[in-house]
């Protein structure tokens, strides 16, 4: 559709998706093909490497920064993707909060290493309550952030999220979600994850295995990696890693809907199997908000 939408407008696309920033994983997250990237502009498609994590507030000025890039050259910038967060930050704005120095970072990893994530859990609720109580142990990642930005500014995640939202540009936005019937999406998702290892994935992982970066960094958490990379290490057979794989994909893809369906304000909502008819009513709209 976005690239339907692009030839039909003279538009560049831009990626919202996180995981198909990654540079390395072209395969494992299906990213737009050689052809398709000839045929209309695409911007922000790898542009991060295995062990940087992007952040939804980096994405959304970076982004920002493309859709005035777009419009000056009279193109229409169109933001194609799945991570909420990100839709988010740039349409709404993200709490503005200082960099986390890495040594600071790199202090909570040994830290949790050495203590656990239990202990590294109830110690943060001695510093950050109210963000302690939203997170599990086992969320690592989320805690991590909570105890860096205590160390890095003296004040709780959680009195940063209090802060205005100011979003990084100001811009009309029509949206359009595309809200499939569930088992037509699952059965996609079970069938592109296979075709995925059989393109070539599993080079990709064994890739990212070879270089030995932490399992927890950056490209090693994309949906896909953990299990294949069971397999690659002699811990599973293909077929179950396989169905692990397709599981979690199924479950990211639940909970893509469900935050879609209940925070994400669409003009247009598309729940059905697209049609040539479909598209020039999808067409239509994009022109009356243009010309609004």
């Amino acid at each position: 559709m976005g690239l339907a939408i692009a030839e039909e407008f003279s538009g560049v696309i831009i990626n919202a998706d996180s995981q198909q920033r990654y540079a390395d994983l072209r395969v494992l997250t299906s990213r737009p093909s050689a052809g398709d990237e000839a045929r209309v502009p695409h911007k922000l498609f790898g542009d991060l490497t295995a062990t940087e994590s992007g952040s939804a507030a980096e994405w959304a000025l970076k982004a920002a920064a493309e859709i005035q890039v777009a419009a000056a050259a009279r193109k229409l910038p169109i933001l194609v993707g799945g991570t909420g967060l990100y839709f988010r930050a740039l349409m709404e704005g993200l709490t503005d909060m200082p960099a986390v120095p890495a040594e600071i970072r790199a202090a909570a990893r040994l830290l949790l290493d050495e203590i656990g994530h239990a202990a590294f859990h109830k110690r943060l609720a001695e510093r950050d309550p109210v963000t302690a109580a939203r997170l599990s142990p086992g969320d690592t990642q989320r805690m991590l952030r909570a105890w860096e930005v205590v160390d890095a500014t003296g004040r709780p995640l959680s009195a940063w999220h209090e802060a205005p939202a100011v979003p990084p540009l100001e811009a009309d936005y029509f949206s359009i979600l595309m809200l499939p019937p569930r088992d037509e999406l699952y059965a996609a998702c079970n069938g592109r994850f296979r075709a995925m290892v059989e393109g070539g994935a599993l080079g990709e992982v064994q890739a990212l295995l070879d270089r030995r970066m932490s399992p927890d960094v950056g490209a090693g958490k994309a949906l896909g990696v953990p299990d294949l990379a069971a397999y690659l290490r002699g811990e599973t057979d293909l077929e179950a890693a396989v169905e692990l794989a397709q599981t979690a994909t199924r479950q990211y893809a639940k909970r893509q809907m469900t935050w879609f369906r209940n925070q994400f304000n669409a003009q247009l909502t598309v729940s059905k199997k697209l049609s040539e008819s479909l598209i020039q009513e999808i067409f239509a709209n994009i022109r009356r908000f243009l010309l609004t």
